[in-house]
């Protein structure tokens, strides 16, 4: 029995090593809005490299424009990839929200992680993606995300609007921001609808009672427009939908025609209106909560 015992031990510490060895370590990467080549990187909090209980995860894709393979017609060859945008400063803000607001013992910075056909994404339960209204799945990409939400994962992606029509090199008929993020989740799922969130659904009532919820907007657009809605007529009614599983769980969140990082990134700036942080932060905690939980 003893030696069962410690061969058991000696399985779990190797399988352990095995874990912390497919794990790849924090990286800093240039962004749409901060740390761009040239300029001093976005400040690193003291606590960065301190380990902790749960991280949430960044997702860096492949996108309309040919990021990262051969970018970029429109932008240059510095373009750093839509999935950078309000990176790292909302992820930064967001992080210090968890540690506030929950008992998630939250690390203070993201992981950015790839679908690359590794094992790094499976070690990062909580997956965020922003801009999907410009993502371009690769059949190998929406392979791995399907088998990482299949295994228990969650998806929450945000900010992409309304009906504007727009033409890139690769697509012969142009297309607005939600046929484009709906061609390649039908990649990933096609056989799953994708829903509107009943407003009585655990995903929000777990923490906060969010039954009464609004548009929140991003910044630039508010600022410059005075409007809370882009991208045309369609973009003016905010969308909580989702994917779930055979179970009726919710594994992907899909945050349609709102902002929710730029609620994040600007929850500092006394120009961006409080009750657009407050409810970004709330839906965010909500969801964080529920993955957890379901």
């Amino acid at each position: 029995m003893r030696s069962r015992t410690a061969l058991a031990a000696v399985f779990l510490g190797l399988a352990a090593w095995g874990v912390l060895r497919a794990q790849k370590p924090f990286k800093e990467w240039p962004a749409i809005e901060y740390n761009r080549p040239g300029e001093e990187a976005f400040p690193l909090p003291n606590d960065y490299q301190t380990k902790h209980e749960w991280t949430r995860a960044r997702l860096r894709y492949h996108d309309i424009y040919g990021y990262p393979d051969h970018c970029c017609r429109f932008y240059g060859p510095e373009f750093p990839g839509y999935w950078t945008m309000d990176f790292p400063r909302s992820d930064r803000h967001l992080l210090e929200g968890v540690r506030r607001l929950t008992r998630i013992d939250s690390r203070s910075v993201e992981q950015v992680v790839t679908l690359d056909g590794g094992d790094d994404i499976y070690n990062w339960p909580m997956l965020y993606g922003v801009e999907v209204g410009h993502w371009n799945l690769t059949d190998d990409e929406a392979k791995q995300l399907r088998d990482y939400l299949l295994r228990g994962g969650f998806f929450m992606c945000d900010d992409f609007h309304g009906d504007a029509l727009f033409q890139n090199r690769d697509m012969i008929e142009p297309l607005n921001e939600w046929e484009v993020f709906t061609r390649s989740m039908n990649k990933v799922f096609p056989e799953r609808p994708i829903e509107d969130i009943p407003d009585g659904d655990p995903i929000f009532h777990t923490l906060f009672d969010l039954q009464d919820r609004f548009q929140v907007p991003g910044s630039s657009n508010y600022w410059q427009y005075h409007v809370t809605f882009e991208k045309g007529e369609t973009g003016k009614v905010p969308h909580w939908r989702c994917i779930r599983d055979d179970k009726g769980r919710v594994m992907v969140a899909i945050c349609h025609n709102m902002d929710l990082g730029d609620g994040w990134e600007n929850s500092d700036d006394p120009k961006y209106e409080e009750k657009w942080s407050s409810l970004a932060y709330r839906l965010g905690m909500n969801y964080f909560v529920y993955d957890l939980t379901h």
